[in-house]
């Protein structure tokens, strides 16, 4: 009002502490005293000088939870994206889930196989001519409270990307942050970032629009599977073994959402927005 010298002291609104990071508004909803910025989830390829890409949002017509259950088992690839990154090795091959009190991580490494369209066209992105069978991982790393951060690539059979040495391959990182709107519908926050090709556009670019091609057929199926549980509320679901990571995400989400029940001015969740 700056036309006029005093102001009601009740026309104000409240404020929540806000941090700028990795491309995003991150808001603190809870008790201002106890914000804290270092719980905000890690995802600095995001803003690095060293990797490059571009992303999107989806409106999610599902729970944030489904999203979360997707992206933890990546063996739905195979059925899913059968035309792009999906192969029979995803669910043949073994992976390996740890946990602590904040993050899930699953492991999963393919040896020795046919690189899928997607990843053979990124191949020769950066070897002109690429040829032959590829080392693939997947590592999928859950943040709390709902951020998921997707280590990705391929590398040619038997240069040492499984020991750490992936200069003969291509490594993308698949970043995913999920805001709740409510019971049915969530925000969905996505970015594909990789480490060659810096200055290239019409590969960022491409990337980009690939990855929405691919999140298209995942949307598709989470507003099926809402409609599914809608449909169904006494359905009983069970859990098979590559649910492991899941498992331990809702768990973990569990938790947090007890604990912030029970001290409801002491939240420790920080809600991202974009």
């Amino acid at each position: 009002m700056p036309a006029q010298k005093t102001i009601n002291p009740s026309a104000m609104v409240a404020s929540h502490p806000v941090v700028q990071r990795h491309r995003f508004v991150w808001v603190w909803p809870g008790d201002p005293t106890r914000a804290d910025p270092d719980l905000i989830p890690d995802m600095f390829q995001m803003d690095s000088p060293d990797w490059a890409g571009d992303g999107r949002t989806i409106d999610v017509q599902a729970n944030y939870q489904l999203v979360l259950d997707n992206l933890m088992d990546l063996t739905h690839e195979e059925f899913v994206h059968s035309s792009s990154i999906g192969q029979d090795e995803l669910s043949e091959s073994d992976f390996v889930v740890t946990h602590d009190d904040r993050t899930v991580t699953v492991t999963r490494w393919m040896h020795d196989i046919e690189a899928p369209p997607f990843w053979l066209k990124n191949m020769r992105d950066r070897f002109p001519g690429f040829e032959g069978r590829v080392d693939r991982w997947q590592i999928i790393e859950f943040q709390a409270p709902s951020t998921i951060r997707i280590d990705v690539g391929v590398a040619k059979t038997g240069t040492g990307a499984p020991e750490g040495d992936r200069s003969q391959g291509v490594n993308g990182f698949v970043m995913n942050t999920i805001s709740p709107v409510d019971e049915r519908t969530a925000l969905y926050f996505w970015a594909f970032m990789r480490n060659y090709r810096l200055d290239s556009q019409l590969i960022t670019t491409q990337l980009r629009d690939g990855v929405h091609g691919v999140f298209g057929e995942d949307e598709a199926m989470l507003t099926a599977q809402q409609k599914a549980i809608e449909a169904n509320p006494g359905h009983e679901f069970y859990n098979l073994n590559i649910d492991a990571g899941g498992m331990w995400v809702r768990r973990l989400i569990q938790r947090m959402i007890e604990a912030e029940r029970k001290y409801p001015s002491h939240s420790a969740v920080p809600e991202g927005a974009h």
